[in-house]
């Protein structure tokens, strides 16, 4: 029996939804067309948690999501890192040497890229990897194949040919896990933990050096900073971070009232557990 719903953008099969059959199997796993949409999904109580990719070691950060983090009025209650593994699928009995042409994602299509070379297809770029899988299924190919998750060629009764087809094995997604509750239930005080942030700095000369010196000599290590245009402004005042802790921990503490003196706007997003991928990368 279900447990409840859990939002995440992208098609059934999609990497999102391969995270959130691992990491909340009790869940339902319900797929959005937009990350605007899956929030809003949270944010009503249609779902009741948020499985939200918000970097890629590649790839980089999903800027879609970090502009809708700061006002989205959803809190962070846990963070999963997910190994992203591509598969060459093609419609049942379809051999290797029949394939001309490959389909999926762009940024998937450049993961894999030595092995579309390698094989001498042309790449054809679809808005989804797994609704690349959905569309080979509806109009089957025999030159066609497409780059997606296991899972996707499990939905739509696809087989794979080439399993595991990435350029690079450190290929991995981090995704917060968001829910609608104000004040969810901290993390047990066992659990090694990060907090996330968000703040506007005042207009002072030097004020993100003064705002963020309180990091520096309480000895709280800082592992994410980055700026925000707001309203079109060219100057960058609106940062969000992430630090190692928790905001009892007396150094945290003291460094987070330094910064708030230095700030307009200050705002905790979420306090959750470290994911034990971190010791492990």
């Amino acid at each position: 029996m279900s447990q409840g719903r859990i939002a995440f953008q992208g098609e059934l099969g999609a990497n999102s939804h391969e995270a959130c059959a691992a990491y909340f199997p009790d869940y339902e796993p319900v797929p959005h067309p937009t990350f605007d949409e899956a929030f809003e999904a949270i944010k009503t109580g249609d779902c009741q948690l948020g499985m939200i990719p918000v970097e890629n070691s590649i790839a980089g950060r999903v800027a879609d999501v970090h502009h809708l983090l700061p006002n989205s009025g959803l809190k962070i209650i846990g963070e999963k890192f997910k190994p992203i593994r591509f598969q060459l699928m093609v419609n049942p009995g379809v051999k290797l040497e029949e394939v001309t042409t490959v389909q999926s994602m762009a940024i998937a299509i450049s993961q894999c890229r030595k092995t579309v070379k390698r094989l001498g297809l042309k790449a054809e770029t679809v808005g989804d990897t797994a609704g690349a899988a959905r569309m080979l299924a509806q109009t089957p190919d025999r030159t066609r194949a497409a780059i997606s998750p296991a899972l996707a060629a499990e939905i739509y009764g696809l087989e794979i040919l080439l399993r595991d087809i990435e350029d690079e094995r450190h290929n991995t997604t981090r995704f917060l896990v968001m829910t609608a509750q104000s004040e969810p239930e901290p993390p047990p005080f066992t659990s090694p933990c990060i907090t996330s942030f968000v703040f506007r700095v005042r207009n002072l000369p030097a004020a993100l050096y003064k705002a963020l010196g309180g990091f520096a000599t309480n000895g709280v290590n800082m592992t994410k900073l980055e700026s925000y245009m707001e309203d079109g402004a060219w100057t960058a005042t609106f940062f969000y971070a992430e630090v190692d802790g928790r905001p009892e921990d007396r150094g945290l503490a003291l460094a987070l009232e330094e910064l708030q003196f230095f700030s307009e706007r200050f705002e905790i997003l979420g306090v959750y557990p470290a994911d034990p991928f971190r010791a492990r990368a």
